[in-house]
């Protein structure tokens, strides 16, 4: 167990020189979403919440899909604390998780404040909401005992794990232990499903039910919700390895090997298996320990696996999740395999051809995120597998293969995205005005913006994010909907929270893999002066260059009275060191003679400063700026939550 550092301690310190000039429009524009992004957050609060934190809703849940649908209304709350939102945003984030928590222990879902048995699919997405929490203030010890306790849960000793095997019990599970069998769900699975249509039988090989329209017979209808029952309610599923968030969670408070050594166990006995399965990472194991038990010997047919619903889009989250959690623990780029491999599987299967004709389970995803190019050919790949093969071609999912570039920022993952730019017939520069359930999509064009080829991103990306918080503004003001009566997913539809941009531009890094991955930033901010995460008010940060060794960001003071201290922090958990930095100077003719109708020149030098440390303080007077060429040497700290 580790000594955690007590706090961003100031380190070295730099101060900008460079008078602004001409305000940067991307300064102006990330400064103005904080400010909407403020007054959106509190606005969605009064009118879906009452006094205690809880979503105003009486339920029970119409179904089953509801306990992650009321946290992930608040996912990104926390997050935009720690990017510089207002003030009182981290104790309104607890607020709210502790009364939506009463709220769902109420409702059933809960036992001592953790999801009574559920898949990790969903309960990965529950989670984002605690683990921003964890992030933005681990001097909370009420917070710190939960993520411990949850944690634990998935030890050796508990009742969800089984040491022998190294298996997680069961698809769905939680605080109850195991919950053998899909419970409340689909005693019977028939035709009036519809929202489950595009995914087709959920199991393949019983006989007398060939197609969707032969659940319409009451009796195969129940036939087939029996066999779920069984074979799709029973041993280990792939992705069960999101609750290795939980563990890695824990570990970054003070560093307790338990957790580390579980999460890393537990990966190691996937690898294992797909290693054994000629590379494919299968999705089910049995209770004997054994892949394909419950499906006839196959590796594919389990929960959340690759033959139903999702496919790649829930096996492949969940692998680059635990890749990211294994690289985090050990600081080793042999750990990314787990989430690489299943990527190249489908990468080598690929096909051209356009989203319009194509038949896929989820076009409305990509016709929202190709806009006008969504009919040109491109690059598809499969997402899902059975016993007639690879299927559900689709568009790669970006977010995976960046999160594992981002993570090694190494040749092997930087070239894998190059083949995906190569083969894709959209144009990789357009922002468009979308925002999904993940809130993410948009990591083409910043890719671009971040090799040079793509300048006005920034500007762009602002914008765009900037258009859909008024979006969802003007639908939180038409909402009539009874509150009481509303479809569990209403609230998250409408969350007019957003934090993508802010994550790419000020930090460098992309948005959070949704099904429950942890935060580390490439860069982390403290208010000096307000000692607590986050820009300082009236400062703006660009990133535009991430590299091996290295990340360049610009910071702004856009106020006209008051000089800022930030602390810039070389990584959210504080693992990685910042050598030296080459920052820009400015001349000292500015502002020049009042007499003058004309601004002087704005003219910079450069010099450079040793750091050696995660940290550098930079001072930022009124109306200055300053451009910092961070050269950093990578993971020479033990991460761990960073307290202030």
């Amino acid at each position: 167990m580790r000594t955690v550092s007590p706090g961003p301690a100031n380190g070295p310190s730099v101060t900008a020189t460079v008078p602004l000039g001409v305000p940067p429009v991307w300064a102006v524009l990330e400064r103005r979403l904080f400010d909407a992004l403020d007054e959106a957050w509190r606005a969605f609060a009064a009118r879906y919440c009452g006094p205690d934190g809880r979503l105003v809703y009486h339920g029970p849940a119409a179904d089953r899909d509801g306990a992650d649908d009321f946290y992930e209304a608040f996912f990104n709350w926390p997050t935009l604390y720690q990017l510089g939102g207002a003030d009182d945003l981290l104790d309104a984030s607890k607020h709210h998780w502790e009364g939506v928590t009463a709220q769902l222990t109420e409702l059933g879902y809960l036992v001592d404040e953790f999801e009574r048995g559920y898949d990790w699919f969903h309960q990965g997405e529950s989670l984002l909401l605690f683990y921003g929490i964890c992030a933005a203030d681990p001097r909370d010890e009420q917070f710190r005992e939960r993520a411990r306790r949850f944690a634990d849960l998935y030890l050796p000793g508990s009742a969800n794990y089984d040491a022998e095997h190294d298996i997680i019990r069961a698809p769905h599970n939680g605080a109850g232990g195991p919950r053998y069998g899909l419970q409340w769900e689909w005693a019977s699975y028939h035709t009036d499903l519809i929202s489950m249509r595009p995914y087709g039988l959920p199991l393949r090989d019983l006989p007398g039910i060939a197609e969707w329209a032969d659940l319409g017979d009451p009796s195969n209808a129940a036939r087939m919700g029996a066999a779920m029952n069984e074979r799709l309610g029973r041993g280990d599923v792939a992705v069960n390895l999101a609750a290795t968030s939980l563990a890695v969670n824990a570990w970054l408070y003070d560093g307790d090997d338990r957790y580390r050594d579980w999460a890393l166990r537990y990966i190691g006995a996937w690898e294992r298996r797909a290693a054994a399965n000629g590379g494919i990472l299968p999705d089910n194991v049995g209770l004997s320990g054994e892949v394909g038990e419950l499906h006839g010997g196959r590796w594919y047919g389990g929960t959340y696996g690759w033959q139903w619903p999702h496919g790649l889009y829930s096996v492949g989250a969940a692998a680059a999740i635990a890749a990211v959690n294994a690289h985090l623990l050990t600081g080793d780029e042999a750990a990314l395999a787990i989430g690489r491999d299943p990527l190249e599987i489908v990468y080598e299967k690929a096909v051209q051809a356009g989203v319009t004709e194509t038949e896929m389970s989820t076009s409305d995803r990509w016709l929202a995120e190709l806009g006008d190019e969504a009919g040109k050919p491109t690059m598809l790949v499969p997402n899902r597998h059975d016993d007639g093969g690879w299927f559900d071609f689709q568009p790669p999912q970006l977010g995976l293969p960046v999160w594992l570039w981002y993570t090694s920022l190494g040749r092997q993952d930087a070239e894998r995205l190059d083949r995906l730019r190569a083969a894709s017939g959209y144009d990789w520069a357009t922002v468009r005005p979308f925002r999904n359930k993940e809130e993410a999509g948009h990591e083409a064009p910043w890719l671009e913006f971040l090799r040079g080829a793509n300048p006005g991103f920034p500007e762009a990306m602002l914008s765009t994010a900037l258009g859909q918080v008024q979006r969802r503004m003007a639908l939180i003001d038409a909402d009539h909907e009874d509150l009481s009566a509303i479809h569990v997913h209403h609230w998250q539809r409408l969350n007019p929270v957003l934090t993508e941009a802010l994550l790419q531009l000020v930090t460098g890094t992309p948005q959070v893999l949704y099904n429950g991955g942890l935060l580390p930033t490439r860069l982390a901010y403290f208010d000096a002066d307000r000692h607590r995460p986050g820009l300082p008010r009236d400062v703006a940060a660009l990133v535009d260059s991430v590299r091996p060794d290295g990340t360049r960001v610009e910071l702004v003071n856009l106020g006209l009275t008051h000089t800022r201290r930030v602390v810039l922090q070389a990584g959210a958990f504080g693992e990685h060191r910042i050598d030296r930095a080459v920052i820009t100077r400015g001349d000292e003719d500015y502002p020049g003679d009042p007499r003058s109708y004309t601004t002087p020149p704005i003219t910079e030098s450069e010099r450079e400063v040793t750091v050696d440390g995660p940290r550098l303080v930079v001072e930022l007077p009124p109306g200055r700026r300053i451009r910092l060429d961070l050269h950093t040497t990578a993971r020479v700290r033990t991460p761990s939550h960073q307290y202030y």
